[in-house]
């Protein structure tokens, strides 16, 4: 059988790199395919990042793209190489259950839109990993598959809601992988856990088959879903393939780096340092500078408003299925230590949503306002990128960020707006991994622009992981 320590270098490798080794016959689709499930194997009873697994099957899979690939009928970018999929996304024989328990074995007939996608280009599925209920919470925990923890220090948070993902690829589990992305989804995981992640521009990936759907167009337009990879090559290279148009071809050196200038909201010591030893980095062959981006103080708030249209009463319904809906009965029981089928997060955040419901006079006034706003921005972010931390802090304990952010005090206001601003403005945004506090737990920055710019975006992106830390695969202790 093969072992963790035979296929390390496997593990180390990004998409692109293993399709380059299969193209060149070096290695086959199989040896590739074992290497990932010994690996998920080994770690996953620790970190709980893999909730369904499709091992038979993509080995099976595997077989078929290397009798291919002797024939010369290897045809796909992705050909024979196996990524792994947030529980979200609908795969057709897998069940799609937000992590809630009157949805198991539920299975999906038909394929995500960006799941065929990807399998047009010849990519394996190896399995799907956790997500909170519903998608609905900054941290990766479920009544369903439970808790996952991050593989750095199990005792910390993956972030979430693409938590699962995010832990995978840190593990080196899987070549790379799809996250989804409505409120730093891609983006704080891809912090926590030490990886690339790319959340895309509004509606420029398809959500077809990305569960829960959002009903509302200013939610939809807030999602971006996008790669969680090993590398900023692996990212382009995956967004190309599921984005709706070909990218725009940028010249980096024409592009004014703005860093985020002095606000009041928190930020680590650590955090605040890597940003000025990125920013002295730049200001050498780029120009640099310093600034609070329009609109950035609001977006806090427009970010909760939107969250809570309707008062999430769509996302209430899913998440009891054939129970009346009681948001607070399930609280109360969760936290008197009774066994609930809707996890304390998912049901303090539906009466957070309850609370915030914004009235129908206010969401047309917002719908208002972003529409002009939209405008002004396109003007700001030409030829600009803004380079933002993506949390105040590297990953804590379990639980801190739940309290953060879902707290009755409104503390949202104080540690969403870095993400936030790129969801509500429909940004695109990518997360590269820049270094690490006392601790030995990552630190990212987050590059923002406009639609259009996202080639700028990579291209800087490759900049700061060959100058900085970059991807570096966690070697757990646990195993």
């Amino acid at each position: 059988m093969t072992t963790i320590q035979e296929t390390k270098s496997v593990l180390d490798m990004d998409a692109a790199e293993l399709k380059a080794e299969l193209d060149s016959g070096r290695i086959t689709s199989k040896k590739i395919t074992e290497a990932f499930i010994e690996q998920c194997k080994a770690t996953n009873t620790a970190v709980n990042f893999l909730v369904e697994e499709r091992f038979a099957q993509a080995l099976k899979e595997a077989d078929w793209a290397d009798e291919q690939r002797k024939s010369g009928n290897a045809q796909g970018k992705l050909f024979g190489v196996p990524i792994s999929m947030k529980e979200s996304f609908d795969v057709a024989g897998m069940q799609t259950t937000g992590g809630l328990p009157h949805r198991k074995n539920r299975v999906s007939e038909d394929n995500a839109e960006i799941v065929r996608l990807l399998k047009a280009e010849g990519a394996i599925i190896i399995g799907k990993t956790n997500t909170p209920a519903l998608c609905f919470c900054q941290e990766t925990e479920n009544t369903l598959y439970g808790r996952t923890n991050n593989p750095r220090d199990l005792a910390k948070t993956v972030g979430g809601s693409s938590g699962g993902e995010g832990a995978a690829i840190a593990l080196g589990a899987a070549a790379a992988g799809i996250g989804s992305d409505i409120g730093g989804s891609i983006r704080i995981p891809s912090h926590f856990n030490g990886i690339i992640g790319f959340k895309s521009g509004n509606r420029q990936v398809s959500s077809c088959g990305s569960y829960p759907a959002e009903e509302h167009p200013l939610q939809q337009r807030m999602l971006g879903i996008g790669p969680m990879t090993k590398s900023v090559r692996d990212a382009k290279f995956i967004y190309e393939i599921i984005a709706n148009k070909p990218l725009v071809k940028n010249k980096l050196e024409e592009f004014t780096l703005t860093f985020l200038g002095k606000t009041n909201l928190p930020l680590s010591k650590q955090t605040e340092g890597f940003l000025q030893t990125v920013q002295g980095f730049l200001s050498d062959d780029q120009s640099v500078a310093e600034g609070i981006p329009p609109y950035f103080h609001e977006t806090a708030l427009l970010w909760q408003e939107i969250m809570s249209i309707d008062g999430a009463h769509g996302a209430a319904k899913e998440a009891f299925g054939h129970r009346s809906v009681q948001p607070v009965r399930e609280y109360l029981m969760d936290k008197a230590g009774k066994r609930t089928e809707l996890h304390r997060y998912l049901s303090w955040a539906l009466i957070g949503a309850s609370l915030f419901k914004p009235s129908a006079e206010r969401v047309k006034e917002i719908e208002a306002m972003i529409a002009e706003r939209d405008v002004q921005l396109a003007r700001y972010l030409d030829k600009r990128i803004l380079i933002l931390p993506v949390y105040h802090s590297a990953a804590p304990a379990h639980g801190i960020v739940y309290k953060e952010l879902f707290s009755i005090r409104k503390t949202y206001a104080r540690y969403i707006p870095y993400v936030a601003y790129a969801n509500v403005w429909g940004l695109p945004a990518l997360t590269v991994p820049v270094g690490a506090d006392a601790e030995g737990m990552p630190i990212a920055v987050q590059l923002v622009s406009s639609i259009g710019n996202e080639d700028a975006l990579f291209k800087l992106g490759k900049k700061l992981e060959k100058a900085f830390t970059g991807y570096s695969r966690v070697i757990p202790s646990f195993i």
